[in-house]
């Protein structure tokens, strides 16, 4: 029986990685910085939001393992994190492994002074549609919203589809979903609308049907994706496209759901679920069921580099989540604050050029990093009740 060399054995001059450091900033990421022996550096975003401790503990094993290894051998890290550790996957360990693993492309995309789409196969599109956010509980809280998106140049935004939504609710709330997500149509703009897990399957029932007539972009979470069955019985209910997946953290976490044709659209999060590595192979997947991809991203611009880079690469890849501005409650920061070239990311007519910088293409003001990371309280999902007191989802 072989025995696997030390780590120590695969290193390449000056390529050794020599630190790995983590950065909790505001509003709510974790920046994950690595160096190598001739001080290249490579940046990634293991953000879990609301779990940020829980991630930068698990960065101690991650350190353990890969100081001294070869930072060109990125698969071989994957594999070795995620099959070696017995216990695998879920948002905590994939969080870390996602941050990890985007670091060692910017890293990689570096060295050889090309984007990481160039080496994920070259360019299948020269720019990328994206769309962002609004909220608001009223019809003006949500015009108001998006004509500020239009300002930005979206041209598609997503809104939650229920503010507060019960097991069992009036029809009255079905109302006020309509009258919002119209209100913002009428602006001209494609409209998603996000369930968020928050309704469940009598209510998610009424409301596609109620949804069809005006024809949104597509439901997300429609039923949190805990319940595949119930997933596969409303899409056969609803010609509306279903999207899923922020919640699930690796290829084998989306298969029930490409097995059972229940989604149309997935949006894994490249800082939850494996990173560039593990998304491109649920892309691939993807697209074998005729399903595409659009990656959730309501993160900083490092995993919105991450997800760019893969954009650019991936034939089935739609549209893609953007937090430019004020997204949820972030306290004035936002994806812009921690970037050097913030003209990259710039919107016109609903798009974003093709990033064409090194690795992730994303320049990070590392003094402004390490100087806010030194005081940066730690964020908790607020706690949701509907009027009878009990929990709701986030």
């Amino acid at each position: 029986m072989n025995t696997m060399p030390a780590s120590s054995t695969f290193t390449t001059k000056g390529a050794a990685l020599t630190r790995i450091e983590t950065f909790a900033v505001p509003p709510r990421w974790l920046f994950v910085r690595v160096e190598t022996a001739d001080g290249a550096v490579g940046w990634g975003e293991a953000s879990l939001e609301g779990h940020t401790e829980a991630v930068e503990a698990t960065f101690a094993e991650i350190r353990e393992r890969f100081l001294g290894h070869d930072s060109s051998r990125i698969e071989d890290m994957w594999q070795t994190f995620h099959r070696l550790g017995f216990y695998r996957g879920g948002p905590v360990l994939m969080s870390a492994l996602s941050g990890f693993d985007q670091a060692l492309w910017d890293l990689k995309g570096k060295r050889f002074g090309v984007p990481v789409w160039e080496l994920l196969g070259g360019r299948v599109r020269d720019r990328v549609q994206v769309y962002a956010w609004i909220g608001g509980d009223r019809p003006s809280d949500v015009v108001d919203a998006a004509k500020a998106r239009i300002a930005q140049g979206f041209n598609a935004i997503k809104m939650n589809a229920s503010e507060d939504m019960a097991w069992l609710d009036s029809p009255k709330v079905i109302d006020g979903v309509l009258e919002r997500a119209t209100s913002v149509q009428a602006l001209g703009l494609d409209v998603g609308l996000d369930f968020h897990g928050r309704v469940h399957k009598p209510m998610a029932k009424q409301l596609a049907h109620a949804l069809e007539p005006i024809r949104p972009l597509f439901i997300e979470e429609p039923l949190l994706s805990e319940h595949p069955e119930g997933i596969a019985q409303l899409s056969k209910l609803t010609t509306t496209p279903i999207a899923l997946g922020e919640r699930l953290y690796s290829r084998w976490d989306f298969k029930p759901f490409f097995e059972a044709a229940s989604v149309d659209i997935i949006q894994p999060d490249l800082s939850h679920a494996g990173g560039i590595s593990e998304v491109r192979r649920i892309a691939a997947m993807a697209e074998a069921y005729d399903v595409s991809v659009a990656p959730h991203c309501p993160l900083g611009p490092l995993a919105l580099g991450a997800c760019m880079q893969l954009a650019i690469a991936t034939p089935n890849h739609v549209i893609q989540e953007m937090s430019l501005g004020i997204h949820y409650n972030t306290n004035g920061h936002d994806l812009l604050t921690y970037m050097k070239n913030p003209e990259v990311f710039d919107v016109k007519d609903g798009y974003v050029e093709a990033l064409n910088g090194p690795g992730l293409g994303i320049e990070i003001d590392e003094d402004k990093v390490r100087e806010l990371a030194k005081d940066c309280p730690p964020w908790r999902n607020p706690a949701w009740r509907g009027a009878d007191g009990y929990v709701r989802e986030w």
